[in-house]
């Protein structure tokens, strides 16, 4: 069983291309020598790879929703690697760094410092019940890999259950669990028991035409569990709660429907909340509208405040059972600077009560955006939840086929006009603003993006 969109390896999942022929088109209008003799050294310093490197443009700052590249441009910054929760440059983080630097700028392993501890509670506190049990780590890939080696030492079993088309990082262990071909194709022999299975996505359902899950019963939900029956020995059930670069809300009652199964069959649920990390669905984190806890949880990006690669496992406590092992053990696991970062982004999170500003600013944004909808046949589907949302665009609506070449165009036009978000899927716009991000820059970044739609659709009627 695979999903319609698995595996198309010419349609990059992740991001948007940088072969794409806009692309360079853009370049060659608005970048100038100075700032391409500097693109060209990093071009000849760093290894080729997809999406990143050779790269677009050259930052000179950044502030709040903001980027400023060498030419002195602005940049409203709807992509943010998902990192800018509490925007860019957010002077209590700035302070928190600033100081922890002159005090204790890192902790050998072998000791431990009071931001780590306090991070530690922190999360413990704000996480549901049995949850309580943590371990850092620089990154959200390496948290990935803790998380399926503390679920094999749970349940002593390898095998997983997880979602084509997912992305849970990019190393081999990631890439396994992971679904994308971008990161997988010709890599060689990955994790074996790594199963994957379609994802919940309503819009390009594989049981049900019509996106009717109430009709179909879930069916999706249920393949899960007849692959655990099947297989008989899955430890583990890893996925986001909603896939970030896509913006697919499960339908309702799925997540308590695949809770249960893994409770039923010995799994484990690992949510991996890297991307989507804390407040920017309108609640403090994604699983909490689906009405279920998992039994280990995924931070990072956002944690570490914009400014330090930081991620998290959260646990069940009672998952503290791996004395002996080495689970993590990473060098800056418990780097004092770092966690001094987190802390200082969740009490900005939690003061500004940005995720029920989230929840308020993406209610409005997305009723704007279902509007365009009925005026472009361009748009197929509008998903979001929170200050998570994007425009799934298509060439044919009874297909469902992605617009590929339109969201390429929309993308390198909107950043002539000062406007970055990333193109997922080959046709999705991923909006992902900053939580502190001001109404009138919201309304700006939706009216550049309306604007470039509809002359897209003026131009495309008259060549027709």
């Amino acid at each position: 069983m695979t999903h319609p969109s698995d595996n198309r390896a010419d349609v990059p999942s992740e991001g948007d291309s940088n072969r794409s022929s806009y692309r360079q088109a853009w370049q060659f209008r608005h970048i100038d020598r100075q700032t391409q003799a500097w693109l060209d050294r990093d071009a000849r310093a760093y290894l080729r790879q997809s999406l990143s490197t050779p790269c677009l443009n050259l930052l000179d700052s950044c502030q709040g929703t903001t980027l400023t590249d060498r030419q002195g441009r602005e940049i409203l910054d709807f992509h943010g690697n998902s990192v800018h929760q509490v925007g860019y440059g957010h002077p209590r983080v700035i302070a928190a760094i600033k100081a922890q630097l002159d005090r204790l700028p890192f902790c050998p392993r072998r000791y431990t410092n009071i931001p780590a501890i306090a991070l530690a509670e922190k999360l413990a506190e704000i996480t549901p019940m049995p949850l309580g049990k943590v371990l850092l780590v620089p990154g959200g890939t390496s948290a990935v890999g803790m998380a399926l080696k503390l679920a094999r030492t749970a349940t002593g079993r390898f095998k997983t259950i997880s979602m084509w088309d997912s992305f849970h990082g990019a190393s081999l262990d990631a890439i396994s669990v992971g679904g994308e071909a971008l990161f997988r194709s010709g890599i060689g022999p990955l994790l074996p028991g790594c199963v994957h299975v379609p994802p919940a996505d309503p819009y390009r359902c594989v049981w049900n035409a019509n996106g009717d899950c109430a009709a179909c019963d879930l069916k999706c939900a249920a393949y899960i569990e007849y692959v655990m029956e099947r297989e008989g020995d899955i430890g583990a059930v890893i996925a986001e709660p909603i896939r970030c670069t896509a913006v697919n809300p499960p339908p309702p009652g799925y997540w308590q429907r695949v809770r249960n199964a893994c409770d039923r069959h010995g799994a484990l649920l690992i949510f991996d909340e890297t991307a989507v990390c804390l407040g920017r669905t309108g609640r403090l984190f994604a699983f909490a509208h689906e009405g279920v806890v998992p039994d280990i949880l995924i931070l990072g990006k956002g944690l570490g405040g914009g400014v330090f690669p930081l991620a998290a496992i959260v646990a069940r406590i009672d998952l503290d059972m791996a004395p002996e092992k080495a689970l993590g053990h990473y060098t800056h696991e418990k780097n004092p600077v770092a966690c001094a970062a987190a802390l200082a982004t969740l009490d900005v999170i939690f003061e500004e009560a940005l995720a029920t500003r989230a929840g308020a600013l993406g209610d409005a944004a997305m009723k704007r955006l279902s509007g365009w909808q009925t005026k472009s046949p361009l748009i197929g589907d509008v998903r979001g939840r929170g200050l998570l949302f994007g425009l799934d665009l298509v060439t044919d609506p009874a297909r469902k086929t992605p617009a590929v070449d339109a969201a390429d165009r929309i993308l390198y036009a909107c950043l002539e006009m000062g406007l970055s978000f990333k193109v997922s899927h080959g046709g999705f716009l991923t909006l992902t603003p900053p939580l502190t991000i001001g109404e009138t820059e919201l309304d700006r970044a939706l009216t550049i993006l309306e604007s470039v739609i509809e002359t897209l659709g003026t131009k495309g009627a008259a060549s027709a």
